[in-house]
């Protein structure tokens, strides 16, 4: 899963927000330095990936895309299953997404300095774009796909998966909606 929801994921609790937000950028034993509320978001973050990593669903939708981009489809997945959470946000939480997103960028602001460096870079062209909207579209996902183009190997067009989801909408789409689910109940699971 990518950013998004993950941190829905994490419910009101904004501590697990920021925890689940930055996780990526948090290696080994480093979540150790931070307040135990965003630990618990670090590990649970993790859990997810796990999760994630070893569900059929995800790994079936992962196939869809395998073909043309390899060990980026897992990557691919993750934006696409956001792309879905974004797109029927109103089945999954009853605040408007340009609400929530809105509501997490200022938590993050009031927040800054727990974010590590690299997301701290990142942070204003998040809130300029706001990834969270642009989720929402394949427009959006596209663009955001070819952003990550340059951290990726030399040669591979992300943003090229945008074909294989339009071709593949409507089974993505129903894998999405099976395996977050699945997910969320899992999450409620862990977190009793």
């Amino acid at each position: 899963m990518n950013h998004l929801a993950h941190i829905y994921l994490s419910g009101d609790d904004d501590g697990l927000k920021i925890g689940n937000f930055i996780a990526d950028s948090v290696k080994g034993k480093a979540y150790l330095k931070y307040p135990e509320a965003i630990q618990k978001g670090i590990l649970l973050h993790r859990k997810i990936d796990e999760f994630t990593d070893s569900h059929p669903i995800a790994r079936k939708s992962a196939s869809k895309f395998s073909a043309r981009f390899g060990l980026y489809s897992g990557v691919i997945v993750d934006m696409v299953y956001d792309h879905f959470l974004a797109a029927n946000w109103k089945d999954y939480h009853s605040v408007a997404l340009k609400t929530y997103s809105e509501n997490f960028y200022t938590l993050l602001e009031e927040n800054f300095d727990q974010l590590p460096a690299r997301v701290q870079g990142f942070y204003p062209y998040m809130v300029k774009a706001n990834w969270f909207l642009m989720y929402s579209t394949l427009t959006g996902i596209e663009e955001i796909l070819f952003q990550m183009n340059r951290r990726v190997k030399r040669g591979v067009q992300l943003h090229l998966a945008v074909d294989e989801l339009r071709e593949n909408y409507s089974s993505l789409e129903t894998e999405f909606r099976d395996f977050f689910r699945d997910l969320e109940g899992y999450v409620l699971k862990i977190a009793n």
